[in-house]
């Protein structure tokens, strides 16, 4: 539109200018090597502009042929451009569609037409990596290094294989490399912290982070939570060899982020451990209200090492409060009660989570019953229960479960790359390794109290079986004494012996009744004295005599 407007207005001023000389003759006269020209001012003008016109015309003609073989060359040169990134056109969209031929072929076209081009370099690099040719893929991206204008991207490309390939050292070195001619660049700041903080060099981590920052790479969203995270690591690196120092990192990444939980656990601990118990408890409450998470509640039922049991019990509500209705904070009373003896409190803190247990609630319902009871049937039906359960959130980062938080992912080296959240596919997590150790011992524990209840009953029985043995062994001895100090005498039946006729004649007569003997009490007597003489009642013997024993 607007060239439009300049159109018309330049060409309303022509008009303009012929009308105004129209209306204005006049005469022109030129005498020139005996020419005498007369005209008017029209005519002059028009000739003056076609000679003009004739100059113009007569230039272009003589600077085309001038310029002819370079026109010749530029137009081959653009030709030969145009099919070049027709070429490259066609190797992006072959390696974005997987077809490794036809990369191959528009890559060779590119570098054949124009190789000197970034874009033609990288076709060839990605044609290389799709065909998995290590090999030539790294030899383009090194030749892309090389170039002032594609280092960075070659840099690039070579740290992509080094990770590809497992080579971490060169992989720093190309990130490094890439950092230091590009500050701003993201990739490259990542890699060199990730490195860092898996070879526990959070200092230099921080350090990168800051230069980072300093060139406008990161919001300060993502620059406050980096940092924290990368304090919290430093925190807990140092909390068993410098605790001042740790506790104060610790404190800083609670107040870049209050949410992080690692960083609140430490601070809550360690300042706990200073004596600082109010900040402490502050910490750890607003943490726990915006996360409820075991750890949490583990540091805040230990903040005085010297409280009992019962007063941990009693403490651990004003935790819970932040968040009553969410499933930790009923684990967390449970696990206070259970170790304060306080069963009943247990079991009504878990008694609405029943129809659903999770694993770590059945493990704390089988820790109940064992110590509890000593039901170890309950026990372990529980337990087993727990094998089929619904599982209990973890550290989880890029599928690894992890027993304690980490700073960066063991598999990609992502910085914050762990989430407090269910595992899936994963049949038991480290809390519930640590549940189900509580409720081996708490078990092991009740069946040791039973065999020692069964083995002081048995021990009992036999105390008293031996006791009755004793006392029948006492009796049957009293009996013998009494029977060897009256001893009964028994009469021999008197022979009878008959003659041949008498024993033919006469039939053998029955065998006499034995004779009834009344024993008469003797002298006690020593065993070697004969003793008295022993008189017989109702025999024919005369008394005072003394009788034949047969034994």
């Amino acid at each position: 539109m607007i060239r439009l407007v300049i159109y018309l207005l330049v060409l309303a001023a022509v008009a303009f200018g012929v009308a105004w000389l129209a209306d204005r003759p006049g005469d022109i006269s030129i005498v020139w090597q005996g020419w005498e020209v007369h005209t008017s001012v029209m005519v002059a003008a028009s000739a003056l502009l076609v000679v003009i016109a004739l100059a113009i015309l007569l230039w272009n003609l003589l600077r085309f042929l001038l310029q002819s073989p370079d026109l010749m060359t530029m137009a081959w040169r653009n030709r030969r451009r145009n099919k070049g990134f027709a070429a490259i056109s066609r190797g992006l969209v072959a390696v974005g569609s997987g077809d490794v031929a036809g990369a191959r072929r528009a890559a060779s076209d590119a570098e054949r037409l124009v190789g000197h081009e970034p874009l033609a370099r990288l076709l060839s690099a990605q044609a290389a990596q799709l065909s998995g040719n290590a090999e030539a893929a790294e030899a383009a991206f090194r030749s892309m290094a090389e170039t002032p204008a594609t280092r960075v991207l070659g840099l690039r490309g070579l740290h992509v294989e080094a990770r590809r390939r497992g080579d971490a050292v060169a992989a720093l070195a190309t990130a490094e490399e890439a950092a230091r001619h590009e500050p701003g660049l993201i990739w490259a700041s990542d890699a060199v912290i990730e490195a860092r903080c898996l070879a526990g060099d959070y200092k230099g981590a921080l350090a990168v982070l800051e230069r980072e920052v300093a060139h406008g790479a990161l919001d300060r969203t993502t620059h406050r939570r980096r940092r924290a995270v990368l304090l919290a690591a430093q925190a807990q690196g140092l909390e068993f060899s410098d605790p001042a120092v740790a506790k104060d990192r610790a404190v800083e990444a609670v107040r870049l982020a209050p949410t992080l939980v690692p960083a609140a656990e430490i601070a809550g601990r360690l300042l706990g451990a200073a004596g600082d118990v109010r900040k402490a408890s502050k910490i750890l409450e607003h943490a726990y209200a915006a996360t409820p998470h075991p750890e949490l509640g583990d540091a805040y039922l230990h903040l005085r090492p010297s409280d009992s049991a019962r007063e941990r019990m009693r403490r651990v509500h004003n935790l819970t409060a932040r968040a009553p209705t969410h499933p930790e904070s009923a684990m967390i009373i449970a696990r206070a009660a259970l170790d304060a003896q306080e069963f009943a409190v247990a079991r009504a803190a878990l008694e609405d989570m029943l129809d659903t247990a999770s694993q770590r609630v059945c493990l704390l319902m089988a820790e109940l019953e064992a110590t509890e009871s000593g039901d170890i049937g309950k026990a372990r039906e529980w337990t087993a229960r727990a094998v089929r359960a619904p599982r209990d959130p973890a550290w989880v980062a890029d599928g690894i479960v992890a027993e304690r938080w980490a700073p960066v992912s063991p598999v990609t080296g992502r910085l914050d790359a762990f989430e407090w959240r269910v595992p899936p596919g994963v049949p038991s997590t480290p809390v519930l390794e640590n549940e189900a150790e509580r409720v081996r011992i708490a078990i092991a524990a009740a069946v040791e109290q039973r065999e020692a209840e069964e083995a002081r009953a048995i021990e009992e029985r036999i105390v008293e079986e031996r006791a009755a043995e004793a006392r029948i062994v006492e009796a049957k001895i009293v009996e013998a004494r009494t029977a060897s100090e009256v001893p009964t005498i028994i009469v021999p039946e008197p022979e009878v012996v008959a003659t041949p006729v008498e024993a033919k004649a006469a039939p053998v007569p029955p065998p006499a009744a034995p004779i009834p003997l009344r024993p008469v009490l003797a002298t006690p007597h020593m065993p070697d004295d004969p003793g008295p003489d022993v008189a017989l009642d109702e025999v024919g013997d005369p008394r005072g005599s003394r009788p034949p024993f047969g034994v």
